[in-house]
């Protein structure tokens, strides 16, 4: 095995490894807008409707970017 396929084949398993971690990073995230999220509406019942929009809209954004981030990375890797 030359040193350029063994350098490509770390480059490839590099990319697996950051669209990993960024749908590890993205998981966390929704998780940390749901618990905020259900903390706010125990206080605030009232604003239930207006707390669920904007956490609609913000875990959509979040999945956006982990999955332009998964994207580079298996671009990267068949690259």
């Amino acid at each position: 095995m030359t040193l350029l396929e063994v350098a490509t084949e770390m480059g490839k398993m590099g990319a697996g490894l950051g669209a990993g971690i960024g749908a590890v990073g993205a998981g966390l995230g929704i998780g940390k807008m749901a618990a905020s999220a259900a903390e706010s509406i125990a206080r605030q019942p009232a604003a239930t409707n207006d707390i669920r929009g904007i956490i609609v809209l913000t875990a959509a954004f979040v999945e956006g970017v982990a999955l332009f981030g998964e994207v580079v990375c298996l671009l990267l890797a068949v690259l």
